[in-house]
């Protein structure tokens, strides 16, 4: 137990340092300077002075790793720098931007499963039968509809037509996640549809399935006492990797509703050059993601008792 523990935290701060690195590198190669992009305003005609003063205050004016030392240092102790466009600590900023990506990946996670899961179940235990058709059909089609489309049909239809929702909503509010969160939940859910039907497909072929059956269990038996929790943990696998999608948030949704989400931030950062918010933003989502993996991870080992023993 204690080695696996030790082994996953290293791995952690493994993955870490590499992406930090990675982004720092990106970031430093990119095109633009940051300095120059804050002080440019209009016609105004920025001085060599004025950038080589902004530049040593910013740190810009250091050796690469130099500043990738200080940035790993500070970021230890929980501080990512200050935000070049907002002028306050990144820390701060993605704070702000943080309730709306929770919200929305709450919001979404939870319509995805309502739809997928009992649609998927239902279109494996009718397989090839008139249901099973149609279940496909529409999550083929839920599948190959961009996302931006989508919410501009939900827009035009609840908000302009109807007016049953706000058209965008740039303050985090119950009405303004319901069109977003449904647009991720018929787009993604309709993926993730797919993929619960062909792991209970799979389960239903087993041999236990099958030798149930031959001792005239009753058919919701055998889906609710034997496939359903054999189907767990694989389902749990692409829920983590949804989830933590979802985390990272949903750029192009964040901007077609104007929803104040982490995503909207990172498009900002980035047309911006605020260098130290985009390396904040990818550490959040790696870090998002690993956390969501050991989660994954847990939960294996309490529903599977045999990776208990595997492990002692």
């Amino acid at each position: 137990m204690v080695k696996g523990i030790v082994k996953y935290i290293s791995q952690f701060v493994i993955t870490l340092v590499g992406i930090s690195f990675l982004t720092f590198c990106l970031t430093y190669l990119a095109p633009g300077d940051p300095a120059m992009m804050l002080l440019e305003s209009g016609d105004r005609i920025v001085s060599q002075q004025e950038l080589d003063q902004v530049r040593a205050e910013l740190g810009l004016d250091k050796p690469f790793l130099v500043r990738y030392a200080d940035w790993t240092i500070n970021a230890v102790q929980g501080d990512l720098g200050m935000s070049y466009s907002a002028k306050i600590p990144v820390v701060d900023r993605m704070l702000e931007s943080l309730p709306g990506t929770l919200m929305l990946a709450a919001a979404s996670t939870i319509l995805i499963i309502l739809y997928a899961v009992p649609a998927g179940i239902i279109s494996a235990i009718n397989q090839n039968k008139k249901i099973d058709y149609i279940l496909r059909s529409l999550s083929f089609v839920g599948v190959s509809m961009p996302t931006f489309w989508l919410g501009l049909i939900l827009i035009y239809i609840f908000g302009l037509k109807l007016g049953l929702v706000p058209i965008a909503s740039s303050k985090i509010s119950f009405s303004g996640v319901i069109l977003p969160a449904t647009t991720m939940a018929v787009v993604v859910g309709s993926k993730y549809m797919r993929q619960v039907r062909l792991v209970i497909l799979e389960e239903m072929q087993k041999d236990y399935v099958i030798g149930a059956r031959s001792r005239g269990i009753a058919e919701w038996k055998i889906l609710f006492g034997h496939i359903l929790p054999n189907a767990l943990l694989p389902l749990i696998t692409l829920l983590g990797v949804l989830v933590g999608y979802l985390l990272g948030g949903v750029t192009v949704i964040e901007m077609v509703f104007a929803w104040p989400g982490l995503g909207n931030m990172a498009v900002y950062a980035i047309t911006m050059r605020d260098y130290p918010l985009v390396q904040g933003f990818v550490l959040w989502v790696a870090v998002g993601f690993m956390i969501i993996n050991a989660l994954v991870d847990v939960s294996y080992r309490l529903l599977d008792p045999r990776l208990k023993r595997g492990q002692q």
